[in-house]
């Protein structure tokens, strides 16, 4: 996978959780979590790579703080279209 997507769990009509993909290859697994904030929690494989960014309260999490996290990751950052889901509700 080259780009980012976002993925989101609804209930009852708001977003319950969500997950950014972050680039990767083939094969990459998860191996350890870090929190990177309230509510967010970075996958790592065992190379020490990001693949995967969890929001535990998608409601309360702001563009800016995601932003943040992953500008400290060193991959692509967000715009508002791609956070739309997280949005929409």
């Amino acid at each position: 996978m080259k780009s980012s997507y976002l993925e989101v769990t609804f209930r009852r009509g708001r977003p319950l959780a969500a997950y950014l993909y972050l680039p990767r290859i083939s094969g990459d697994k998860s191996d350890y979590v870090v929190q990177m904030g309230s509510g967010l929690l970075v996958d790592y494989t065992t190379e020490g790579k990001p693949i995967g960014l969890e929001i535990t309260a998608p409601a309360q999490v702001s563009i800016a703080e995601l932003n943040n996290v992953l500008a400290a990751l060193h991959v692509p950052t967000l715009t508002k279209e791609d956070i739309a889901p997280l949005l929409a509700a």
